[in-house]
């Protein structure tokens, strides 16, 4: 499976000199690299395989964006949201994290966060809804917790008011 990361690397480009991906807004240059996915992945490939693979995540991923879409505690976050790149890089980041065959060629959780001001309740409704989203797929209990725990420390980086 080729990846944009892998492209990006062979061609040592950012995504500045890369070609908007169909769909998506242009965005500032920045350092492709999985480390921007901010954790280590997990090398257990149960968990992955629990999540349903590639398909399982991206089903959750739309799932969770969709009500994200419709949560009113998070409407003023997601309002001018590029929802095609969200899509993109949330399902490359839980792919990648999980142990799948991905690469993350998204931004680095800070900058990606930094004008959003997002709040520790916006960020809860967020996790809820990436629970809800899980739990509709039927991902047992323990692996969700498994994702969650490399998600967690992610929230000083995103929380930001």
């Amino acid at each position: 499976m080729i990846t944009l990361l892998a492209i990006a690397a062979s061609l040592a480009l950012t995504p500045a000199a890369m070609p908007t991906p169909p769909g998506e807004l242009p965005v500032d240059p920045y350092e492709v690299s999985n480390s921007n996915a901010g954790a280590e992945p997990l090398s257990d490939p149960a968990v992955f395989e629990a999540f349903g693979g590639i398909e399982g995540i991206d089903r959750i991923v739309d799932d969770m964006v969709e009500r994200i879409t419709v949560d009113p505690r998070l409407a003023d976050i997601f309002r001018a949201s590029d929802f095609v790149r969200l899509r993109r890089t949330l399902k490359e980041q839980f792919c990648y994290l999980l142990g799948g065959p991905c690469d993350y060629t998204g931004m680095p959780m800070r900058s990606s966060h930094a004008d959003h001001g997002i709040t520790t309740a916006e960020f809860n409704a967020l996790v809820e809804n990436l629970q809800l989203a899980m739990d509709a797929e039927g991902v047992p209990f323990r692996m969700q917790n498994r994702l969650l725990a490399l998600l967690a420390p992610m929230q000083r980086d995103i929380v930001t008011r």
